[in-house]
């Protein structure tokens, strides 16, 4: 599950780790986004993607159904990042994986705002909060940290 997938950035290349066996689920709010997705998916000949246009806090795809529920540079993004962390966990498998890819709240040119971002220290409480296990938090790069969690 790529939530919060845009044009497909993390989305495309899920697609081809997990072959035509697997399947990749995309979510985004902006329909333009899902489009040019759809285009890149069909043009790659990627029939794995399965996308929707919506907003996070309202969406489940399925009950323990994924492997992984991945944010890739926008938990801090989400109206209500505690809402979509519990949709995450009910899409999630007992032995699947939140995987949270964020910007550093640090001051630095790139990304969002300073005061939109979630620290490392802020994502881990949200991400306790809705029920997971935190088992690591690392850097991933100079402007990123990762969090990988269980339910």
């Amino acid at each position: 599950m790529d939530i919060g997938c845009g044009d497909g950035f993390f989305a495309l290349p899920a697609a081809k780790l997990v072959g035509e066996e697997g399947r990749v689920y995309g979510l985004d709010i902006d329909k333009e986004a899902i489009g040019r997705l759809k285009e890149k998916a069909s043009r790659k000949g990627f029939g794995n993607l399965r996308l929707k246009v919506g907003a996070a806090e309202e969406t489940v795809f399925c009950e323990a159904c994924a492997d992984v529920v991945f944010f890739g540079i926008v938990l801090h993004d989400f109206s209500d990042a505690s809402r979509v962390l519990l949709n995450a966990k009910r899409m999630l498998r007992q032995m699947g994986r939140l995987v949270d890819l964020d910007w550093k709240n640090e001051s630095m040119e790139l990304g969002p705002p300073l005061r939109m971002r979630f620290g490392e220290e802020q994502a881990v409480s949200l991400i306790e909060a809705a029920g997971f296990k935190v088992e690591t938090v690392k850097e991933a790069g100079p402007y990123h940290y990762l969090i990988i969690a269980r339910p």
